[in-house]
């Protein structure tokens, strides 16, 4: 068994670069080996970076392998891989915790080279109107408690300098940037083949840092037969399950994922899948029609109206009916699908503004249709929880219309910051979970939402 500093657990920082090619996100954790040989994971603080124009536009080209050549991947790769390695050292330095490589300062994060910091990161604590003077309100601190957690970690978690003498980064994970997922089996040279790619070179990271990186978490998963996606349930299991209220977790990046964790029940026995696109298609109409990258809290859908026969009629394609296991990406809800939804929107005597409603309502719709139609009936008649994370939190119209539509099989929607975690953080947080269980020789995947045969350690290693 590894062991952290002093056994009192391990550093550990997460880097999520999502689907939506917006930025990165990095959270630093403290997890150790808790009664019963489960992980207990301390969230320290969190920072989130967007990528400059030049390199989002980069990003997005090499999820078109026509748009890019072998040349210009690789390099995006190694590029990619010197900003996470900036990015989870600012993150560090704003937290006090000491990084045994170079000190943030000149990977290119300022300028034309630069990623800029996102608001809300809570590198440094937040002030009193958005923690309250006690950290959060008594009925947070209760949610934390039912979910394994304490009210020191609490402040932690919403992102105070870590107290006491300084401690040391020790284990990075490192999502990568997907660009290529196919979690289903298509034919290729005589064989059915299944694969996924993330970039993101992991010996940049470990060179930087000099800490051990874990990268390339899905491959295994896919090997074992399970679609690589999605690897979030397991900390919504280690975090959130609960003997008395059943939860579900619903994250709302490019695409949209959840789990459903119901009150007592077994790790094997979790529900989880990818919903369909979450920010993704919204981001491309703005783009495309607004000249934006994303549509800020859900202006331009709050001036539109939804166009429900063009929802009605995507809903009934391939993906939405599907049942789980099933995960899906750009392959399926990129910018053919975003182009052909526009010209069915204008076919349909649509506005600009009405287009991004009724994608806005598209994501609301998979959303509540895939809680009825897959989940409810698993779930039981106790009390249930229902909490979004990810960026389309911070959309007000898509969060109204999924109230809207929840609020039919009587549930209420809250946001993930009230179960101690900021809306923004959980995947990077998911990372290093994952990293930490790789370390540990401990399987990372549950096979319930992946369709594995079997659980496996995730992950490659790079030592720093």
């Amino acid at each position: 068994m590894v062991k952290g500093e002093r056994d009192g657990g391990m550093l550990v920082a997460g880097v999520m670069s999502g689907t939506s090619a917006d930025g990165v996100d990095v959270a630093v954790c403290r997890i150790a080996e808790g009664a019963g040989g489960e992980p207990k994971v301390k969230v320290l603080g969190h920072e989130g970076f967007r990528y400059s124009r030049a390199v989002r536009e980069a990003v997005l080209r090499a999820m078109d392998a026509k748009a890019m050549s072998v040349a210009e991947m690789s390099r995006l790769s190694w590029r990619l891989g010197g900003i996470y390695g900036e990015c989870v050292a600012k993150t560090c330095a704003g937290l006090g915790v000491v990084v045994p490589g170079r000190g943030a300062g000149s990977e290119g994060l300022a300028g034309s080279e630069g990623l800029g910091r996102e608001a809300g990161s809570s590198a440094a604590p937040q002030n009193d109107k958005q923690m309250g003077r006690g950290g959060l309100s008594e009925g947070a601190v209760a949610l934390l408690r039912e979910a394994h957690l304490n009210r020191d970690e609490t402040a932690a978690k919403v992102g105070h300098p870590v107290s006491g003498r300084k401690k040391r980064l020790e284990l990075v994970g490192m999502h990568g940037q997907t660009v290529y997922h196919q979690g289903l089996a298509d034919r290729y040279l005589g064989r059915d083949v299944r694969c996924t790619w993330q970039i993101g070179e992991a010996a940049v990271v470990a060179e930087r840092l000099r800490v051990p990186v874990v990268s390339d978490l899905r491959p295994a998963d896919l090997a074992a037969g399970g679609q690589g996606a999605p690897l979030v349930p397991m900390l919504d299991w280690v975090m959130f399950r609960s003997e008395r209220v059943g939860r579900v977790l619903q994250n709302l990046g490019g695409i949209g994922n959840l789990t459903a964790i119901a009150a007592g029940t077994s790790a094997d026995k979790v529900i989880a899948f990818d919903t369909g696109p979450g920010n993704m298609v919204i981001d491309q109409c703005m783009r495309s029609l607004f000249g934006r990258e994303f549509d800020r809290g859900g202006a331009v859908a709050q001036r539109g109206v939804v166009l429900r026969e063009v929802v009605e009629r995507e809903m009934r394609g391939k993906y939405f009916l599907a049942a789980p296991p099933k995960s899906c990406g750009r392959e399926e809800f990129g910018e053919r699908f975003a182009a052909r939804f526009v010209s069915a929107c204008k076919e349909a005597g649509g506005s600009d503004a009405d287009v991004v409603t009724t994608a806005t309502a598209l994501t609301a719709e998979s959303v509540v249709r895939s809680y009825r139609e897959f989940v409810m009936e698993g779930m039981g008649s106790g009390k249930l929880e229902f909490a979004v994370a990810g960026g389309g939190a911070k959309n007000g119209t898509l969060m109204g219309l999924l109230r809207e539509g929840m609020s039919a099989s009587g549930v209420k929607v809250r946001g993930m910051e009230e179960l101690g975690v900021a809306v923004e953080a959980k995947e990077a947080v998911a990372f290093a979970l994952l990293a930490w269980l790789t370390w540990q020789g401990r399987a990372g995947n549950v096979v319930s939402a992946t369709g594995a045969r079997r659980a496996v350690v995730l992950g490659k290693v790079c030592y720093g």
